[in-house]
Order: C-alpha cells, then sequence, then structure tokens
C-alpha cells in the first residue's frame, strides 16, 4: 500500500494541502491591503501636488483666490477624489502672515480705513500636526502645529512646501482630512483577514478530524456492544483503502466468526441435548411403558369386574379409577413427546390443504373452549394455495399450538382467531389468542427444550413445535405480551400443485 492511500498520509496531505491554502489566501489578502495602502499613499500624493499646484496658481495669479481656481470651470488641479482628501490649503508669506486660504476665518480682513489685516500664522491654534518638518530648518519654530505641539486628538496632516518668490521665501501648507473611521477599518482589514482564515481552517479542521474520528467512534461502540454479547454488529467504511478500512474488515471477520461459533456451540449443545434426550425416551419407553400398559389394563378389568354394588361407592371407585387412567395416560403422553423429541423425524411431505388439517386439530379443544365460553374463529384469504407438508407432523404442531392458547386463555372466556393469507412463496398462518400473554424475558427460550412454566410441563411441546416447522423448511415466530395475548406466526412452503384451490 503506498504511503499516500494511508491514514496517515491522507492526513498529512490535507493538513500540507491546508496550510499552503491558508498561506496562499493570506498572502493575496496581505496584497489586497499592500495595493489598497499604496493607492491611499498615491491619493494622499496627488491631494499635496494638487494643494500645492493650487498655492502657486494663487501666488502667480493676481486678484485671485484659491478658491476661484477651484470653483473656475474646467480646471485641472482637483479631482473629487482629492477634493475630498484637502481640508484647507493656506499661503504665508515671508512675514508669516497668511495671504490666501480656502477656510475664510484664515483670510485676511479690510478696516474702515481701507488697511488689510493679515493673521499671524503663530495665531492659528487649530492646526492639525505638520508631517517631516524636520526638512523646513530653522523655519520650523515659526510653526505653531510642530510635531511634538501638535493636537494628538486629530488623525488629520499638515504638508508645508517653501516656495521662494522675488519678495523671499513664502509657503504653501496643505492640510489633508483623514477619516478616523476609515483609518481604524483599515488598520483592522489585515485583522479581520487573518480571523477570517482561521474561521475556515479551524472548521476545515474540525470536519477532517470528525471525518477521521468517525470510524474510530463506529469501532468503539461496535466493540462494546460486542462485549453485551451482540455478535451480529457490523461497522461501515470496511470499502476504505487505508488502515482504518481494513481494521473495519478485520473487525467485522473476527464478529462474523464468534457469531459462527457461537452457533456452532448452540448446535453442538442442542445436539448434546437431544442424544442425552433420545436415550433417556428409549429407556422410559422399555423401561415404564409396559408397566404403564399393565396398570391400565388392571384400572379396566378393576372397574369392569369389581366395582362396589353400592352406587355411592360406585361413583367414589370410578372417580378414583378415572383418575388415576388419566394419570397414567399423561405419563404415556409425556413418554410419547420425549420420543417424538428425540427421534429422528422425516416427513412424507406431499400438498396438503393447511385448513383440513387445523380443522381437524380444533375438534381437540372445541369442547373445552365451549365449556370456557372461548370463541374460536378461522379466517382464509383467497386463493390460498396448498402447503408442502406432513399431515400427521402438523397436527401435532397445531395441537400443541391450540392447547396452550385454550389452558392460556383458561376459563374466563376469550378469542382463539386462526388466519390464513399467501405470503410470497409460502402460506402464512397465525394463531392468536386473548390469554395472558408471555413475559418479555421468556419469549426467547419458548422454544428450547425443557423451558416450561407450567408446573407440570415438560417444556417439549414448543420445542417439538419449533422441530417439525424446521423439517418442512418454514418459520415460526412469536408475538407475545402480558395481559394483551398471543401470536404465533407460521410460515410454511407453498405449494405448486392446486394453486388457489383447496381439497375437499
Amino acid at each position: 500500500m503506498s504511503f499516500i492511500h494511508t491514514f496517515r498520509g491522507r492526513l498529512l496531505f490535507i493538513l500540507a494541502l491546508l496550510l499552503i491554502a491558508t498561506l496562499g489566501v493570506q498572502y493575496y489578502l496581505n496584497l489586497l491591503t499592500q495595493q489598497e495602502n499604496i493607492r491611499l499613499r498615491e491619493t494622499q500624493e496627488q491631494s499635496i501636488v494638487a494643494g500645492i499646484a493650487l498655492g502657486i496658481g494663487s501666488l502667480t495669479t493676481k486678484d485671485e483666490r484659491i478658491q476661484d481656481l477651484i470653483d473656475e470651470p474646467g480646471q485641472s488641479f482637483l479631482d473629487p477624489r482629492a477634493r475630498e482628501r484637502i481640508k484647507d490649503i493656506i499661503i504665508i508669506d515671508n512675514d508669516w502672515q497668511i495671504t490666501d486660504a480656502l477656510n475664510e476665518n484664515y483670510l485676511p480682513t479690510q478696516r474702515e480705513d481701507g488697511t488689510i489685516v493679515y493673521k499671524k500664522l503663530k495665531d492659528i491654534k487649530d492646526l492639525p500636526p505638520l508631517m517631516e518638518g524636520s526638512r523646513l530648518g530653522e523655519d520650523l519654530k515659526q510653526f505653531p502645529n510642530q510635531p511634538d505641539d501638535a493636537n494628538a486628538s486629530t488623525d488629520d496632516e499638515a504638508h508645508a512646501i517653501p516656495i521662494e518668490t522675488s519678495k523671499g521665501r513664502w509657503y504653501v501648507m496643505v492640510l489633508l482630512r483623514n477619516d478616523k473611521s476609515e483609518a481604524a477599518l483599515r488598520a483592522a482589514q489585515p485583522l479581520l483577514y487573518t480571523l477570517g482564515v482561521l474561521l475556515v481552517s479551524s472548521l476545515i479542521t474540525l470536519l477532517l478530524v470528525w471525518r477521521f474520528s468517525r470510524p474510530i467512534a463506529d469501532l468503539s461502540n461496535a466493540a462494546r456492544e460486542v462485549a453485551e454479547g451482540n455478535l451480529s454488529v457490523r461497522v461501515a467504511g470496511i470499502h476504505r483503502n487505508d488502515e482504518l478500512g481494513r481494521l473495519a474488515q478485520n473487525f467485522n471477520e473476527m464478529t462474523a466468526q464468534l457469531e459462527k461459533k457461537r452457533d456452532l456451540e448452540a448446535q453442538l449443545q442442542q445436539a448434546e441435548k437431544s442424544a442425552v434426550v433420545g436415550r433417556l425416551g428409549s429407556a422410559i419407553a422399555h423401561e415404564i411403558r409396559n408397566p404403564l400398559n399393565y396398570i391400565n389394563l388392571t384400572l379396566d378389568h378393576l372397574r369392569s369386574k369389581f366395582a362396589p354394588e353400592d352406587a355411592e361407592k360406585r361413583a367414589t371407585f370410578e372417580k378414583l379409577t378415572s383418575q388415576l387412567k388419566n394419570e397414567v395416560a399423561r405419563i404415556n403422553q409425556q413418554i410419547s413427546d420425549f420420543l417424538n423429541y428425540s427421534r429422528p423425524a422425516t416427513a412424507d411431505l406431499r400438498p396438503v390443504d393447511a385448513r383440513h388439517i387445523i380443522e381437524d386439530s380444533l375438534r381437540i379443544v372445541e369442547a373445552q373452549a365451549a365449556e370456557n365460553n372461548i370463541k374460536i374463529g378461522i379466517v382464509e384469504h383467497e386463493d390460498v394455495p396448498k402447503i408442502m407438508g406432513d399431515p400427521e407432523f402438523l397436527r401435532s404442531v397445531f395441537n400443541n399450538l391450540f392447547i396452550n392458547a385454550v389452558q392460556a386463555i383458561g376459563s374466563e372466556g376469550g378469542h382463539l382467531n386462526v388466519k390464513l393469507s399467501p405470503d410470497d412463496d409460502m402460506v402464512r398462518i397465525e394463531i392468536a389468542d386473548t390469554g395472558n400473554g408471555i413475559p418479555e424475558e421468556n419469549l426467547s427460550k419458548i422454544f428450547e427444550p425443557y423451558f416450561s412454566t407450567k408446573e407440570t410441563g415438560t417444556g417439549l411441546g414448543l420445542a417439538i413445535v419449533n422441530k417439525i416447522v424446521e423439517i418442512h423448511n418454514g418459520t415460526i415466530e412469536v408475538e407475545s405480551k402480558v395481559g394483551g395475548g398471543t401470536k404465533f406466526i407460521i410460515r410454511l412452503p407453498r405449494s405448486d400443485e392446486g394453486r388457489g384451490t383447496r381439497a375437499n
């Protein structure tokens, strides 16, 4: 297996790819930020150049103010963007007086006697800090907005450019406007970009961690279920071609082998039980049945030859001998159950009508059902085909189920319903009663040999039923709820002969 197809290789490749993508995105965002800073510097430089050009134009043009040049149609000094950045343009003569400005409060005033009064530069107190003032030399002392003494609360800036004229050195001071919110956003923009990249990277990392750790969590949950006894659990991901895929495949193979081993052990245990039961049944048949037959014949002889003449004593005598015969019959039936379960069964499968067999078996319980006020009903859907079965074996199945149902309902009355319906290649037979029901913890045990909740039961009745159904290549299921009755669902293979018809 190549390294790139391994879990570690994929993880390293994805992390390297994520790192490269993060660095690439960060580089691109930094490049955009740098381009934006360059654009802002260019705008600032254009604004400064435009302000200087306006100031020089005002110096060289007689009787024309800076505002007039700006308002002049077709002027090429300022574009709208530069105009927004320029807060003021101030012309300062060689006597440090303000001769022109955009701010009308800085303009010269004329007295009543015609004298022009100029404002001194040093009297202006609200100027923004002067940028690059060191290049002005000794003239820097004349500016009230020196960098060290400037108002720190403003983000605006001032640029002063000396102009040599015939009257001495003049200055053009351009005041630029800086937006605080724009500056703050510009300062926070790289942080926002970085935060966005980190969030995206973290999200991708979480998705990768979840994707790579999910198979491990599935394996952990499956291992816990196996420890609890559920060997049928399987994990997904066996089609992956990395270590986790091989681990999932090996885990599924392990649980499949454990499940197969458990089934084999159960079959072996069942075979051992059957062997023991077979030997026990043979011994009982030879050692007990002969005395039982002798007892039964003796009771018949006693009842016919030695019955008392007195009516009251005869009744008592008949009752006792009848009870003895019933007990002998019960013991004989238990021996038959042992033998039926332990002997190898070979069924004579042929097309038979399931309803006829069911009706024959119901006659066994009709008397007791009528006595206990139990209503029996049979519902058969249309076109129910014949089944492949052995009539004698199937009678044993339905006899056991009907007798159990009547006993479960008891003397309080209820219903015993039988329903026949086609089910693909099978015939579905439902036997439902309204008896006491079976506790949930016993549902998985009722078909086991020797399991019984009755005091006089052998625990072989339903085991024989299950065995006969398996011989017929069918299935049997049970649904029950305490106090809500019990339903047995039997599916037997249908016969190709006589589909949709019933033998008469």
